[in-house]
């Protein structure tokens, strides 16, 4: 699964993608974490199946989803103190929770079941 950090210039959602990385690997998950920012998130967003927002962008979130929608990329708001999740446990269970609710299987993104990656 290829899960997304979003915020304003990258660095903070480095250190929360590192984190989840962590903790994912720590489960036995082969995932890719990987921080983006606003301004390279349409090209991003083209693989991924969760896009997790920065609490910092939650006024900029309808944009964000929207933009994540045409892509079928499950959103996860983080919550404001996302940062201070430093083992990225809470995290993960915000992933876990978000694409229980919307299965990501792999090839195909959360949500959509007909859409393949090419």
């Amino acid at each position: 699964m290829k899960i997304l950090v979003v915020c304003g210039a990258g660095a903070s959602s480095t250190f929360v993608a590192q984190r989840v990385r962590r903790a994912a690997e720590a489960r036995g998950r082969d995932w890719h974490v990987a921080p983006t920012t606003v301004i390279t998130l349409d090209a991003d967003l083209a693989d991924a199946d969760v896009l997790l927002v920065g609490p910092h962008l939650h006024e900029r979130l309808a944009d964000i989803a929207h933009a994540a929608s045409l892509t079928n990329t499950t959103v996860v708001p983080l919550p404001d103190d996302a940062f201070r999740d430093h083992d990225g446990e809470r995290t993960l269970a915000l992933i876990d929770a978000a694409t229980a609710a919307s299965p990501v299987t792999p090839g195909r993104p959360a949500g959509s079941p007909e859409r393949r990656r090419p």
